[in-house]
């Protein structure tokens, strides 16, 4: 979410306060969405970054799941590839699935976010490959 903040400020011109409203309405309901949304309130950002943590570590242990199913983890090339499959399906579920319940997140459809996903699981993966390797102590 970090890096959604900076991407929006300094390449998209978006305010990053907007995206912390969107996400925080999930939890809050569309009530979060009233007023300025441009506008940060600590509030809004605390339950938008608890919000988005505690998805992207479901996600993370979904990809770990998957990893380990298929027994992927002996190579990280191959858990790269898995990886960047898996956030781009997840770009799908959130913008394409999740928008019946949450419409309003639809208007984050685009190809920042399609990166941001990709990226999201590949670097995943490749966390999962680094703490599952045998340690030599």
């Amino acid at each position: 979410m970090v890096i959604d903040l900076l991407w929006t400020t300094l390449m998209l011109r978006v305010n990053p306060w907007h995206t912390s409203h969107l996400v925080a309405a999930m939890v809050l309901g569309p009530g979060a969405l009233a007023g300025n949304t441009n506008a940060f309130d600590i509030g809004i950002v605390a339950v938008a970054l608890l919000t988005h943590y505690g998805l992207g570590i479901l996600f993370g242990c979904i990809v770990a799941y998957v990893v380990t199913g298929f027994h992927y983890e002996g190579s990280l090339p191959v858990l790269e590839v898995v990886g960047g499959v898996l956030g781009m399906l997840l770009y799908f579920f959130n913008f394409y699935i999740m928008t019946q319940v949450f419409p309003w997140v639809a208007e984050l459809r685009s190809g920042a976010y399609f990166c941001e996903h990709f990226v999201f699981g590949m670097t995943a993966a490749m966390v999962y490959w680094k703490f599952a390797r045998p340690r030599n102590d």
